[in-house]
């Protein structure tokens, strides 16, 4: 792999014309009926069936999105509660992905020290020995993880981005309500997200590309846009992973503020409103996924365009 995930990154963006990402999340109890049942007619009501259907809906998903958005990210808690089956589907997605020229961001929000976190890096962004063997587990493109036991759990992880060319992103201001619990507590003149993003920062500056942007993403939620504007500045070379549009309540005009003035720093993550975009506009769910991604593009640029923040 010749170039750094931010370079990878920001070359899909320019090329697509857009900063669209897709979250894999498939919970089985919303996948199309008739995509359940025939698993279930074949293999019963199990943990194999699932698997297998889910595969099947991510396929889909691919085939009729990759040309519009720059990158898939699957959630691993609607795999990893299908047990192994469900495993071996994530890894046949992360494949099926890489096979449509789609960067593949891992939604794991792991963390750890020591040996522990060193497996979750060669896991997903590096490679596992066995004798003179190395072999690639889950082969992501990056992978989402979690600050809180500071540098000890995100150095080795940088490392893995730098030997690999891979990327992380880092939980710095969270879409959720009730992130600000802990992310705006006070740390003397600055919150907790503002001290965070500071750390990113600093993680970063050993993997800045010929771009000026580092291996060392953020997450930073849309439903926060004034923060995320505080944050673009104290992080200038980092890529944003932005969720919270659409069914959080996110609309295009908060995500502008997560970008640089360049179009580019940031990709928007986008799950529910797109792969099961059938429930609301009927048909096949491919065919209304398609449909989802392109008004949420063409919306995301115009937004972009309107604060002259398009690269493009």
């Amino acid at each position: 792999m010749s170039e750094p995930f931010s370079r990878r990154l920001t070359a899909a963006l320019r090329s697509k014309k857009s900063a669209l990402v897709v979250g894999l999340d498939p919970r089985v109890t919303e996948l199309p009926s008739t995509l359940l049942d025939r698993y279930r007619a074949e293999k019963g009501l199990t943990l194999e069936a699932a698997a297998e259907a889910v595969l099947e809906f991510n396929k889909g998903l691919i085939e009729a999105l990759h040309d519009i958005v720059v990158a898939v990210k699957p959630q691993l808690a609607f795999y990893e509660c299908l047990g192994l089956p469900g495993l071996a589907a994530f890894r046949a997605t992360v494949n099926y992905a890489k096979e449509h020229s789609l960067l593949v961001i891992t939604d794991g929000k792991r963390n750890d020290i020591g040996s522990s976190v060193a497996g979750y890096a060669d896991a997903y962004l590096g490679e596992t020995r066995l004798g003179e063997a190395s072999y690639c587990a889950f082969p992501s493109d990056s992978l989402t993880v979690n600050p809180y036991l500071g540098s000890d759990g995100i150095i080795p992880l940088v490392e893995r981005c730098q030997k690999y060319q891979k990327g992380i992103f880092v939980l710095v201001k969270t879409s959720n309500p009730s992130g600000t619990e802990i992310q705006n507590l006070d740390c003397g003149s600055e919150k907790v997200y503002e001290v965070v993003g500071r750390l990113c920062h600093e993680w970063g500056q050993s993997s800045l590309d010929s771009d000026g942007y580092s291996a060392v993403g953020a997450v930073v939620g849309a439903t926060y846009p004034a923060e995320a504007a505080k944050l673009r500045k104290i992080m200038p070379h980092a890529y944003f992973l932005v969720p919270g549009f659409g069914a959080q309540g996110a609309k295009p005009e908060d995500v502008v503020a997560c970008f640089n003035t360049d179009g580019l720093g940031a990709v928007v993550n986008s799950a529910r409103e797109i792969i099961f975009g059938f429930n609301k506009r009927g048909g096949d769910y491919r065919t209304a996924a398609r449909s989802a991604a392109l008004e949420a593009q063409k919306s995301i640029n115009k937004a972009l365009r309107e604060e002259h923040k398009c690269a493009w």
